[in-house]
C-alpha cells in the first residue's frame, strides 16, 4: 500500500525538482500574463520585454566587443536566458529533459556538481552562440544547459561501458540522435545558432564531468598516466 501511494516526485533529487519548478514556473507566469489573467495589459508584453532585457543577442555582444565595454546588465544575459522560452511547448520539453536526464545525473553527481554543469553549460553555450555564429535570432531557453546534463549523462555511460569492456562510443547515441534532429530543423529554418549553443553545452557538461564527478579528478589523472 505504501508503494502504491508513494509520490513519484519523492524519487526525484531535490536539485532536479527545483530546476524544473523554477523554469516551468516562469513559463507559467508568461502563459497567465499572455492570457490576461495577471499583469493587466502590460502583462501581454512581458515575454517580449524579458527577451529584450535577458536573452543572449548577437547585436548586444557585438556592441560590447566593439566598445570594449561589458556592463553587468548585459553579461547577466548569459545566465538568465535559460529562464526564457518561446512558448509552452518549448519550456515543457526542457522541463521533461531536466526531470529525465537530470534525475539520472543527480543520482550519481552531487547537487553542487549538477548546478555547476547546468549553469556553466548555459554560459559556454551562450558565448559560443555569439562568438561562433552571426544570427539575428535571440538565444533563449534551457536547452544548452540541458545538453550539459546530457553531456554528464553520456560521461556516466562512457565510464560504465568502459568498466564493462564494451564499446564506449555507444555512450554518445543520445547526442547523435538529437544532433541529427537539430540539424534537420536548422537546415529547414536556416538557423544554426541553437545547434552551436547546444553542442557547446554538451561538450562543457561532458568535459566538466571529469572534474566534478565522484572520483572524476583521480580518474582523469589515471587516464593521463596510462597514456604516458
Amino acid at each position: 500500500m505504501d508503494e502504491q501511494t508513494h509520490s513519484p516526485f519523492n524519487a526525484l533529487p531535490p536539485v532536479v525538482v527545483a530546476l524544473a519548478v523554477v523554469l516551468g514556473g516562469i513559463e507559467l507566469l508568461f502563459q497567465l500574463a499572455s492570457a490576461g489573467l495577471i499583469g493587466g495589459q502590460e502583462g501581454v508584453g512581458w515575454r517580449i520585454g524579458a527577451m529584450q532585457s535577458y536573452a543572449v543577442l548577437d547585436t548586444v555582444w557585438e556592441w560590447m566587443r566593439a566598445n570594449q565595454s561589458f556592463p553587468r546588465e548585459h553579461l547577466v544575459r548569459f545566465v538568465t536566458y535559460p529562464f526564457l522560452h518561446g512558448g509552452l511547448t518549448h519550456a515543457a520539453f526542457v522541463v521533461v529533459f531536466i526531470l529525465a536526464i537530470g534525475k539520472m545525473v543527480a543520482e550519481v553527481f552531487s547537487t553542487l556538481a549538477v548546478l555547476l554543469i547546468f549553469w556553466l553549460s548555459a554560459v559556454v553555450g551562450g558565448l559560443a552562440f555569439v562568438v561562433l555564429t552571426d544570427t539575428p535570432y535571440p538565444l533563449i531557453g534551457g536547452y544548452p544547459a540541458v545538453y550539459g546534463l546530457i553531456g554528464a549523462f553520456s560521461f556516466i555511460r562512457w565510464v560504465n561501458l568502459g568498466a564493462m569492456g564494451e564499446n564506449q562510443m555507444r555512450a554518445f547515441g543520445l547526442i547523435g540522435m538529437l544532433l541529427a534532429i537539430q540539424l534537420l530543423f536548422a537546415a529547414i529554418y536556416g538557423n544554426y545558432g541553437d545547434v552551436v549553443a547546444d553542442l557547446s553545452g554538451f561538450a562543457t557538461g561532458f568535459l566538466m564531468s571529469f572534474l566534478v564527478s565522484p572520483g572524476g579528478g583521480h580518474r582523469l589523472l589515471n587516464r593521463l598516466r596510462q597514456r604516458d
